[in-house]
Parts: structure tokens; C-alpha cells; sequence
């Protein structure tokens, strides 16, 4: 398997607060990892350090080979090669739809107008938002903005995909629309790491499911074994809650 990123020893401290433990994971091209744990765990801290939005404290993070934690990697570009679709959608409000899925294109990719706008609209079709393209945000609905904002990610042609719990700032009625683009981009090969409470997602799509406790990696494995065989205490503990065991 091609591996993209090795995540080794990371660490991430906010004053004495150790919020990431000695984090230790890889991703291989076309792996789909679920990252699951209780509120707190240290979930969304590890995207953000893997992004590059938070400054990690210790350890390196690999990616094909190189370690971005030197100083020596441009942040941009590096975004574009790993994507983020943030949970509350973080777009540009004063933008239509199909400016919001260019403005990246343009400035960071240096594309061309046209060039980028056909790689906006066949990702907006692809999430079922090419319809939508001279909405602004506020016109749309909370599903409907978080299509927006994974085709807005896909347009920089990213190699991997960071979901920061998609789903939880959206009504239930809106979640399974997007659990479907994800189900999709799953299926077509997209190399995804996403923390999520979806736990039916994290069972049924994943290749991979890694469980987050106290700031480190209490367990992992494939969703068989996680879900049907946990080793962990913790593991059995938290699963309990969402299947009523």
C-alpha cells in the first residue's frame, strides 16, 4: 500500500493541558479511517495539527516521506494536497456557491478562471449542488452548505480528505445527505480520515477505525474488529452507548 502520511509521536500541549498523547498512525492511499471517541478525547485536535492549524508541540508529520513540522513547507500548498471540510462548513458568505469552490483554485492552485470553474461545477454536480451555483450561503441549508464546502475541497484536487465531524452542526434530517457524498467519495477511492459520531458510517464505510481516549490512541483496527471484538475496556465501554449493549 502507498502511504501517504505517518503521523509519529505527536504531541499537542495548551499550557500544562496534554491534549495529544504520543500519537502514532498511518494512512495509505485509499484508506478510509473513522476516528472515534467521547467529546475531549483530543479527535479534532489531531485534524488540526494534521492541517496545520494548530501547531503541534512534539513529533513529526510525515507526509510521502517529508516532515511538514520543519518550517520548510509552504502551509497553502500543503492544504491543497490535504484538504479540510470543516464542521461548521466555513465558508465565505459574501461569495456565491460557485465563487466559494473558485477563489481557492485561482489565488493558490493559480488556475485559470475557466479552468477552475469546470473543476467547481463537475465537483458541484457530483454533490448534487450544480443548481445552486449564484446562491450565497445564507440562502442554503445546512446540508446544502457542507455539499458546497466538500466540493470546494475536491476542486483543489486534494490526495487526502480530513472530515472534522461533518454532520454534528447539521439537523438530522440534512445528515444523511451528506453521509451520502461521503459514502460516494468513499467508494470512488477518496483517501479519507474522518472524526465522526456517525457510528454506522465509521462500522460500514471505513477501512480502518481508530478509537481516541484521554488524548491517545486507546485502539484500532478494522471496523470488524472494533465493533464486533473491541480489546479495550474503554473501547466496549463507549460502543455500549451507541448500540445499547
Amino acid at each position: 500500500m502507498e502511504e501517504i502520511l505517518k503521523v509519529e509521536h505527536l504531541v499537542k500541549t495548551f499550557g500544562t493541558n496534554e491534549v495529544l498523547r504520543d500519537i502514532d498512525f498511518s494512512v495509505a492511499k485509499g484508506d478510509v479511517i473513522s476516528i472515534i471517541g467521547s467529546s475531549g478525547s483530543g479527535k479534532s485536535t489531531l485534524l488540526r495539527c494534521i492541517n496545520m492549524l494548530e501547531d503541534a508541540t512534539g513529533g513529526r508529520i510525515l507526509y510521502r516521506g517529508k516532515n511538514v513540522l520543519d518550517g520548510l513547507v509552504d502551509e497553502d500548498q500543503y492544504r491543497t494536497k490535504v484538504g479540510m471540510v470543516f464542521q461548521s462548513f466555513n465558508l465565505f458568505n459574501n461569495y456565491t456557491v460557485l465563487e466559494n469552490c473558485t477563489i481557492g483554485q485561482v489565488h493558490v492552485l493559480k488556475r485559470r478562471k475557466d479552468e477552475a470553474r469546470a473543476k467547481a461545477m463537475e465537483y458541484l454536480k457530483k454533490v448534487g449542488m450544480d443548481l445552486y451555483i449564484n446562491a450565497k450561503p445564507r440562502q442554503l441549508s445546512g446540508g446544502q452548505k457542507q455539499r458546497v464546502a466538500i466540493a470546494r475541497a475536491l476542486a483543489m484536487d486534494p490526495e487526502i480528505l480530513l472530515f472534522d465531524e461533518p454532520t454534528s452542526a447539521l439537523d438530522p434530517e440534512m445528515v444523511g445527505e451528506v453521509l451520502d457524498v461521503m459514502k460516494d467519495l468513499a467508494g470512488s477511492g477518496m483517501t479519507m480520515l474522518v472524526v465522526t459520531h456517525e457510528m454506522a458510517f465509521a462500522r460500514d464505510i471505513s477501512t480502518r477505525v481508530v478509537f481516541m481516549a484521554d488524548g491517545r490512541i486507546e485502539e484500532e483496527g478494522s471496523p470488524q474488529q472494533i465493533f464486533q471484538n473491541p480489546q479495550s475496556e474503554r473501547t466496549k465501554d463507549f460502543l455500549s452507548r451507541f448500540t445499547g449493549d
